[in-house]
């Protein structure tokens, strides 16, 4: 209990486990040498190789630990909701709206963009339920029309 809100222990082992993946995605992207690799690989494939990366195994690697990711937020999230054949195209909208919000590979935008997407579900579904899709996507629409590359994203050369 805090206040007068009540917080499963769950929902907060899960915000917890959130925070501490992605403060560690943080660290391995921005500050290791592998991360370094991984941003180069992403920015220009072939310069990178050029340089002496391995960007086949650099795509592998980022592979699979975007499937471990997603592996480990599916089974944060599946105790609190039923599973469906459905359930992918929603996070997927989601995970598109997340990026779109924060700005194209920007972490600390994915994260703000996760933040606001989270806040305004959970307001939406407390006072206007049959609102929480649209009011996802028109967050999108204003930030597309304020700022075309997201909050933290940059327009490129």
């Amino acid at each position: 209990m805090v206040g007068e809100f009540t917080f499963p222990v769950y929902n907060l082992l899960v915000m917890a486990s959130a925070l501490v993946v992605a403060g560690l995605l943080y660290w391995l992207i921005e500050r290791t040498s592998l991360g370094h690799v991984v941003r180069a690989t992403a920015e220009n494939g072939r310069m990178a190789e050029a340089l002496g990366a391995n960007t086949r195994r650099i795509n592998m690697l980022v592979f699979v630990l975007g499937s471990m990711l997603g592996t480990v937020g599916g089974a944060l999230v599946i105790s609190t909701t039923a599973a469906s054949l459905e359930m992918p195209i929603a996070l997927i909208v989601e995970a598109f709206a997340v990026v779109v919000i924060g700005g194209l590979g920007s972490i600390r935008g994915a994260f703000l963009g996760a933040i606001i997407v989270g806040v305004l579900r959970a307001l939406s579904l407390t006072y206007f339920p049959e609102l929480e899709v649209m009011s996802i996507y028109l967050v999108v629409i204003v930030v597309l029309v304020a700022r075309p590359y997201g909050l933290f994203g940059k327009a490129e050369a």
